[in-house]
């Protein structure tokens, strides 16, 4: 169906909660806006998209979603800049993902076009939460849920999209310790890891609980099969500096197809930093460490955009990343250019900014 096809309903909420809100000490995911966009997939396509105000929603106990996991979503933002004006990151490569998240786990893709006009509405009308300034943004969150009633192990054949809208500031500060996988994996050959499945995200929480007993803020995920090549770090993708070369593995079935990791790499290339996009292992890592070529590691994200490593953990050995001149370090001039052009300090000359008008 196309977008002239559906009428997103408005239904506006009598008072706002902006002003119970503390902008200055927000907790990352913690506050919500005014409405959220629903819509629900019945008798085999969507209907009724609306905006209501944020609230409960209510939902059988046997509905699939708590049985059999099929559950997506993904993570946005939009940023004003100086003049109030507001802009979505890349938006379309998201609602991309949501969809390929969609198909691999047996859930109806939503109609491209009228995910945009949802997203454009609806932060258009909570835009007094978006607050300008480096850090400040509002992240988005889309999602979808098996809403069907039943406990039989077969795809739902009801769902639910939701988006919610949440004002945040810098999601990491500082810089964070890693420890290198050897026994949990986040994802396997054949499997959902490069689909934004709610599960993925749930097997990850126990041995990161384990890597935070020894001191360690994130794990570094390693191939399920040998746990010798590096994939991705926590939550998000992982860049490794060694001289003057960004190396970054491939997206694969295993790893998640960043936004901000492909925009990073497009922006590297531009300032002429090399980068490599292959399989790199722990024992290249650590060799380069010991011969002071390691320079950086870096996630990179929505939430964070990118979150400096101070040290790595393998078997026990902790290798530490040198200092650098803050000017020269490639996180940094990386962060600072992708952040001017989601908040309109410069051109954009990818088209990526998208304006909420």
């Amino acid at each position: 169906m196309s977008l002239s096809e559906y009428t997103i309903k408005i239904d506006t909420a009598s008072t706002s909660k902006i002003d119970q809100v503390d902008f200055e000490n927000l907790i990352f995911g913690a506050n919500f806006t005014d409405h959220m966009f629903t819509c629900d997939y019945i008798n085999g396509k969507w209907e009724n998209p609306k905006i209501t105000p944020y609230g409960d929603i209510s939902i059988s106990p046997a509905a699939k979603v708590f049985h059999y996991g099929q559950a997506i979503f993904e993570g946005m933002k939009a940023f004003k800049d100086d003049e109030g004006k507001i802009f979505m990151f890349r938006p379309q490569e998201n609602i991309k993902r949501f969809n390929k998240s969609a198909v691999r786990l047996a859930m109806p893709e939503f109609p491209e076009d009228l995910f945009l006009e949802a997203l454009k509405k609806l932060i258009n009308l909570d835009r007094e939460w978006v607050k300008p300034g480096f850090g400040n943004a509002l992240y988005i969150r889309p999602f979808a849920i098996a809403t069907q009633s039943g406990v039989l192990a077969s795809p739902s054949d009801q769902y639910k999209v939701i988006i919610l809208l949440s004002p945040v500031q810098s999601y990491f500060s500082g810089e964070v310790k890693v420890e290198v996988a050897e026994k949990y994996s986040r994802a396997a050959d054949g499997g959902v890891g490069a689909a934004k499945a709610a599960g993925n995200y749930a097997a990850q929480f126990y041995p990161t609980n384990l890597a935070a007993e020894r001191g360690f803020q994130q794990v570094v995920w390693t191939d399920s099969r040998e746990h010798k090549y590096l994939e991705e770090a926590g939550t998000m993708n992982v860049f490794f500096r060694i001289n003057d070369t960004l190396i970054t593995a491939p997206t694969s079935e295993r790893i998640l197809d960043g936004v901000t990791r492909k925009s990073l790499i497009k922006i590297a290339e531009e300032l002429d930093i090399p980068v490599e996009v292959r399989r790199i292992s722990i024992d290249e890592i650590t060799e380069a460490s010991e011969k002071g070529e390691l320079k950086e590691i870096f996630g990179s994200g929505t939430a964070a955009v990118i979150s400096p490593v101070s040290a790595i953990s393998y078997k026990g050995i902790e290798y530490k990343l040198p200092k650098i001149e803050e000017e020269k370090k490639y996180s940094n001039i990386l962060k600072q250019k992708i952040m001017d052009i989601q908040y309109n300090k410069c051109e954009d000359t990818y088209n990526w900014r998208v304006e909420v008008k």
